[in-house]
C-alpha cells in the first residue's frame, strides 16, 4: 500500500520522536520511532509526555521512509532495522502496517514494542507484518496488572495467545518494581503463562528505574513511585532464577 497503491492518499502517523542508533530495542542498530498517543497509565512510565495522542509531530510514511533508508547500511551491517514504540504503536495500527510493509519490501528487519493494549481486529495486520514483536507484559495478576497500568489485562493476553498462533518470533519484557510487581504469586503465573508461548525468544527482566521521574513533575503529575528504590542484584537475581525455574530463556539488564 505505497502511496501510488492509495492514489491521493497518503499514510500519516503521529510521532513524539527517533533514536537513529537505538541498541535496546530488538537486535543490532536500531532505527527507533517513539509514537505518540498510549491508552495505559504505567506507574513507572518514563515517557509520560507520549501520552496525549494530539502532541508530538504528524509525519509521512514517505518521508519516514526516507530518513530510515539513510541508516540502511547500519542496520543491516548490526542485524538491526526499524522499531516502532511509543507510546503505543498500535493506537496507530494503519500507520505501523504500512512501515512495516515498506520496511519488508526493503528487506530492513522490524521490530514492534508494543503493550498489545489497543483494538485486536485494527491491530492484526501491524502484527502479522511485524519480523519480531516486543511485548509488555506488565503482571499476570490481573488486580496487579491493573494497579501498575489503570488497565485491564485480557486484551495483551489475547495478543500474546495470537503472537503463539502465528509463530511470530517475540520477546516478552517484565519490568521488576520491589513491592509492586515481585510478589511470588504474580511472577509464577507470569513465568507458567509465558512458559506455554512456543513463540518466545527471549524473556527480558528490566529492573525499575526512576529516570522519568523529572518529566511527570514538568508535567504536573502525581508520580506514585516517588518513594520507591530500583531492585537489587539480590532481588534481580531471584526473579530470575524463578523464570529460570521454568524454563525461560532470560536476560537481564
Amino acid at each position: 500500500m505505497n502511496d501510488t497503491e492509495l492514489g491521493t492518499k497518503i499514510v500519516h502517523g503521529r510521532i513524539h520522536s527517533i533514536e537513529t542508533c537505538g541498541t535496546v530495542d530488538g537486535p543490532g542498530i536500531r532505527f527507533v520511532v517513539f509514537t505518540q498517543g498510549c491508552l495505559l497509565r504505567c506507574l513507572y512510565c518514563h515517557n509520560p509526555d507520549t501520552r496525549d495522542p494530539h502532541q508530538g509531530r504528524e509525519v509521512t510514511v514517505d518521508a519516514l521512509m526516507d530518513e530510515i533508508q539513510r541508516y540502511r547500511s547500519y542496520m543491516q551491517a548490526s542485524g538491526g532495522g526499524l522499531t516502532l514504540s511509543g507510546g503505543e504503536p498500535l493506537l496507530q495500527p494503519e500507520f505501523a502496517a504500512e512501515l512495516f510493509r515498506r520496511c519488508r519490501n526493503l528487506g530492513i528487519h522490524t521490530a514492534l514494542d508494543t503493550s498489545g493494549f489497543p483494538d485486536f481486529a485494527r491491530s492484526q495486520p501491524a502484527l502479522d507484518l511485524a519480523d519480531l514483536v516486543l511485548l509488555d507484559l506488565k503482571s499476570f495478576d490481573s488486580e496487579i496488572y491493573h494497579h501498575v497500568t489503570h488497565v485491564a489485562i485480557e486484551p495483551t493476553l489475547r495478543v500474546a495467545r495470537y503472537l503463539d498462533q502465528i509463530h511470530k518470533p517475540t520477546w516478552i519484557r517484565f519490568v521488576l518494581v520491589p513491592g509492586l510487581t515481585d510478589d511470588p504469586a504474580n511472577l509464577a503465573g507470569w513465568a507458567q503463562f509465558v512458559a506455554g508461548l512456543r513463540c518466545v525468544e527471549k524473556v527480558e527482566v528490566l529492573p525499575f528505574h526512576k529516570m522519568g521521574e523529572y518529566k511527570w513533575q514538568q508535567m504536573g503529575y502525581d508520580y506514585a513511585l516517588g518513594e520507591a528504590q530500583p531492585p537489587t542484584p539480590v532481588e534481580i537475581d531471584r526473579v530470575v532464577r524463578c523464570f529460570q525455574s521454568y524454563g525461560l530463556p532470560i536476560e537481564s539488564t
